[in-house]
């Protein structure tokens, strides 16, 4: 009987060890699930915004110069153009889609920082329930404005709920497995592609961008859904002292440390982030600078594509090259991030000598270079935050990948700014050549 019971003991402690194995993997795998969601889903209304930007000016201020205004294809070509059929290819928005830029990020760099000082008051439920609020919001507005400054609210709001979500799920990623990065990183790439391709598709097929902007107020639900029926709970605990502002996490790994991070602490981490910083910042200015100061300027006269189509499919194939290369970090590593900076300004340098001189024949070649910027910009990203993940300590992990998330950000807004005067600037230049 003794040793029977031993027996059953033993086969029953065996099965629940099973059990509770199984279910870890299980919530492993809805975790995984969640946080690709939640990348897709955060960063959805930013992209498809960007991709929208072209026919938010054109449509809503009817300000498109007629490129007889620019140049006259019956007289002689501009000495810059090599390609005579090519002669009236500047057919330029008086507004540079860098002007949607600047509405798409500066609320999100605000956001950026200020908010990672006292976010961590802020229960996640809250939190999470703003950024779907704001995307939910941001989708309805622009759809139904028929003012260019309505639009840009809608697209502020869009901002604002980006920028405050990558700030909330990269500092819940903490409590998790640390792949759930990478999981995150590829939602992320994947809302490039999705918002991209469901923009330019839903248009093609003859719906207006007002009806594609409407049907697209379901992503935000699903953010929610994600959140409140396919996440797991985390262990977090969180407390405040009388004389300073402190919290307590429960990390993954180390579930049972109490971690104090006061304002002074969190001040004196942030020096120590800018070896991961500033290569991301730079790489997202080049690439930024090209998508909304040069994109709409490298179209080709005489292809079964018009403009604004080219411009639409080039933004679809960057977001392509994203998505590869933000899914591809538990592959293919890269640990000298200033490498990355390096070949995206000399993707810029080529493509900005193509809208003088036109020297690349192909709007293939153009989609092939355009890919490999969006290769460049997707590992930047995730192998910034992989590294970040890996090599910070654990306690200090929260507070400062959300401050990170400012490298891209600051990228973005500089390009915004260089991109309309620039954009300004060669169509100007074409007028008086």
């Amino acid at each position: 009987m003794t040793e029977m019971g031993c027996f059953n003991s033993e086969s029953s402690e065996m099965l629940n060890r099973s059990s509770s194995s199984e279910n870890e993997k299980k919530a492993m795998r809805r975790n995984f699930a969640s946080f690709w969601i939640f990348g897709l889903t955060n960063n959805f209304a930013y992209v498809v915004m960007l991709s929208a930007a072209h026919d938010i000016l054109d449509e809503e201020e009817g300000s498109s110069v007629p490129s007889s205004n620019i140049t006259n294809s019956s007289t002689a070509t501009p000495p810059f153009l090599d390609n005579p059929v090519n002669a009236s290819y500047l057919e330029c928005n008086t507004i540079s889609t860098g002007a949607i830029l600047l509405a798409d990020i500066l609320p999100t760099l605000i956001v950026k920082l200020t908010f990672p000082m006292f976010l961590q008051k802020i229960p996640y439920p809250v939190k999470i329930s703003l950024v779907a609020g704001f995307g939910f919001a941001s989708f309805l507005i622009v759809a139904f404005a028929h003012k260019v400054w309505l639009s840009i609210i809608g697209v502020i709001f869009a901002s604002i709920g980006a920028g405050l979500g990558e700030i909330t799920f990269l500092s819940l990623t903490t409590f998790y497995h640390r792949n759930v990065v990478s999981m995150w990183s590829s939602g992320t790439g994947g809302a490039g592609v999705f918002g991209a391709l469901a923009y330019a598709g839903l248009t093609s097929i003859g719906l207006s961008a007002r009806t594609s902007l409407i049907i697209m107020v379901s992503i935000p639900i699903l953010m929610m859904v994600t959140y409140l029926f396919i996440l797991t709970t985390p262990s977090i605990a969180t407390k405040k002292t009388d004389d300073e502002e402190s919290t307590s996490v429960l990390l993954e790994e180390s579930r049972h440390k109490q971690i104090m991070l006061s304002f002074k602490d969190k001040l004196g981490l942030i020096p120590g982030l800018f070896k991961y910083m500033v290569p991301l910042t730079l790489v997202y200015f080049a690439e930024y600078f090209i998508n909304q100061g040069l994109h709409e300027l490298l179209y080709f006269n005489g292809l079964f594509l018009s403009s604004k189509e080219q411009y639409r499919w080039y933004q679809v194939d960057y977001q392509v090259g994203v998505f590869i290369s933000r899914s591809s970090v538990n592959f293919f590593k890269i640990n000298r991030l200033w490498s990355l900076p390096v070949l995206q300004f000399a993707n810029l340098i080529i493509l900005f000598l193509q809208v003088f001189y036109r020297f690349i024949p192909s709007f293939w070649v153009i989609l092939a270079i355009v890919l490999w910027e969006g290769l460049l910009g997707g590992a930047a990203y995730v192998n910034t935050f992989y590294k970040l993940t890996n090599e910070i300590k654990a306690e200090h992990k929260e507070f400062c990948i959300g401050v990170a998330t400012l490298g891209d950000s600051i990228g973005i807004a500089v390009a915004g700014v260089a991109a309309i005067p620039t954009h300004n600037a060669i169509c100007h230049l074409n007028l008086k050549m």
